[in-house]
């Protein structure tokens, strides 16, 4: 189960890599578009698609890596069960509210569809298509927090090194 978990994390990290690929591939088309006096419709909209995408695509694998800021004023000086409690209780947190923010996203592109929303720009993209994106990635995100609590109630969890940035 641990390689197919950490497997989804960086397919998840590849595939916001390739949406970043595509936001340098349309801003280069843009301004060569604009040197060479061609215009390619939706270029500017690809563009903001493809950041939507790589962001919330590469949330899970950020997190698993221990690289999400987090505020540790109270929690750094807790220790034991107190510290444990507050870490269960924050990683709870975090699953009800990546939950809904999954919930709410797949919603969203499932009404895009029904209602058949298309961009505004000149590309006239059918929004579901962009959005499923930011449902695949809060998914993966609320199955990261998930193994995340799940390790932290069995006493397995990686704490991040003191001092290494992430305060």
């Amino acid at each position: 189960m641990r390689k197919l978990l950490d497997a989804l994390y960086l397919g998840s990290a590849w595939l916001a890599a390739l949406f970043m690929i595509g936001v340098l591939v349309m801003v280069l088309l843009s301004i060569l578009g604009r040197l060479l006096q061609f215009y390619v419709p939706g270029t500017d909209a690809y563009a903001g698609y493809a950041m939507a995408g790589a962001g919330f695509l590469a949330l899970a694998h950020t997190l698993k890596s221990g690289e999400h800021i987090r505020v540790t004023l109270i929690i750094g000086k807790l220790t034991g069960s107190a510290r444990r409690g507050l870490e269960l209780w924050s990683l709870s947190a975090a699953v009800l509210l990546s939950g809904l923010l999954a919930v709410y996203a797949w919603r969203l592109a499932w009404q895009s569809h029904l209602y058949h929303d298309v961009s505004t720009s000149a590309d006239a993209t059918p929004l579901w298509i962009p959005q499923i994106c930011m449902g695949i990635g809060t998914t993966v995100l609320l199955i990261a927090f998930i193994d995340e609590w799940v390790l932290e109630l069995l006493g397995r969890r990686a704490r991040p090194a003191a001092g290494a940035g992430h305060e």
